[in-house]
């Protein structure tokens, strides 16, 4: 029996890529203007972006310990290997609820074969981790085998991206209204990335123009084999620049696989309308 794979909505796949990888999502949840909503099951990341643009402050809350449990149960009275690769552990407690739903099952069912992988990761990059797993486990690899390859991934993932406007960094704690205030004054970009799950400031850049060329020379700095990796775009309701940085990106190392993606409704909801995020492999795809 193949190993099923498991992930939850921040990953940033699509429906298409979800189903054409047999892979289950649970949804993370949000809340704009007082309404509870399932992040790309009740309201879409368009929504989300058109709301947020009009004044909306959304809020975001985990997964809940019942769609683990059901889920979880599910797999487990089946027989079902799985292995759930989950949203940063820095960004969300979903990671930490399913571990407690995790011991709670393995309980009830002792004989059941899974486990809750923390990646460290958030949207395309913590996709493409699940996307590979999912790839491997069609492909009939082992239970072991899939695991290690999806933690391989996971922790050489990089993060780069940059946001459109700091109003939201500040709203969620990232950084100060002042500088909030101060960047958007004089056009600053921030570029930041990801270590060890947690979102770091990076550089400094004035104008779009200039972040998008240093988010390429980023990738060339750090990448390994780039021609030979799956590298994805996610953006904020931005396809154009996105799809900007794309051909930079195939002009100047080569061209194999980019993903090009909307962000969900959950990373979204903190990062705000018009942000680009860009993720590659520091060591060699496997």
């Amino acid at each position: 029996m193949n190993v099923k794979i498991l992930c939850d909505s921040a990953s940033d796949l699509s429906k298409d890529v979800l189903e054409k990888n047999s892979i289950q999502s649970v949804p993370l949840r949000v809340t704009i203007d007082g309404q509870e909503y399932e992040d790309g099951r009740t309201i879409s990341p368009v929504e989300v972006f058109e709301k947020m643009r009009n004044g909306g402050a959304p809020k975001t809350s985990q997964v809940s310990p019942q769609a683990f449990k059901e889920v979880f149960t599910s797999f487990a009275e089946e027989g079902q290997p799985f292995i759930y690769f989950a949203f940063s552990s820095e960004l969300s407690g979903t990671y930490q609820t399913a571990k407690m739903v995790e011991q709670d099952v393995k309980e009830k069912y002792p004989e059941a074969k899974f486990d809750v992988i923390d990646t460290k990761a958030a949207s395309l990059g913590y996709g493409l981790v699940v996307m590979r797993a999912a790839e491997a486990a069609l492909d009939g690899n082992s239970y072991e085998e899939v695991l290690e390859l999806g933690n391989y991934h996971a922790h050489h993932m990089e993060h780069i991206f940059t946001v459109d406007d700091l109003e939201y960094l500040y709203r969620g704690g990232r950084v100060s209204k002042t500088a909030a205030f101060v960047g958007t004054l004089l056009k600053i970009k921030p570029l930041l990335h990801m270590e060890d799950g947690k979102l770091i400031p990076l550089e400094k850049i004035r104008g779009s123009k200039k972040v998008l060329k240093r988010m390429v020379e980023v990738m060339g700095e750090r990448g390994v084999q780039l021609e030979n990796q799956r590298i994805a775009i996610s953006h904020g309701d931005d396809a154009e620049t996105a799809q900007h940085l794309a051909d930079m990106i195939q002009q100047e190392y080569g061209y194999r696989d980019i993903h090009i993606d909307l962000i969900g409704s959950s990373i979204g909801a903190h990062a705000g309308p018009g942000t680009i995020a860009l993720f590659f492999l520091n060591q060699p795809y496997r």
